[in-house]
């Protein structure tokens, strides 16, 4: 499937800026909270996404959202972008991770640390 429109296409933080402020980014500096908004250092952290998805998903985890297709590659994305940046997982996003993690295949996940 294909859009034509640039209305229809939003531009998503794998990890919400509200859920990342929640997660630790709080105590960073202005600059280091500016280095993740427009991270363009690795291709997991911000993604496009048409508007429908982006809305749905909010500032919501792993624990309160997750897309209706390719679920395990969105679950590995999401967590690298919170290993990359020092993210803490909360104890419902670990307990989602856990459960929607033991239905996919096991795969390695490199991340380069942004800190």
């Amino acid at each position: 499937m294909s859009w034509t429109q640039t209305s229809d296409v939003d531009i998503d933080h794998m990890v919400p800026l509200a859920e990342a402020w929640d997660s630790g980014a709080r105590t960073w500096s202005t600059a280091t909270r500016q280095a993740y908004a427009n991270d363009l250092g690795d291709h997991r952290t911000l993604v496009g996404v048409t508007d429908n998805v982006n809305q749905s998903k909010g500032d919501q985890d792993v624990a309160e959202w997750l897309p209706q297709y390719d679920r395990c590659r969105y679950l590995r994305e999401f967590v690298a972008v919170k290993h990359r940046w020092g993210l803490t997982v909360d104890s419902a996003e670990k307990q989602a991770m856990n459960s929607l993690g033991s239905t996919c295949t096991n795969t390695t996940i490199t991340v380069t640390l942004a800190r």
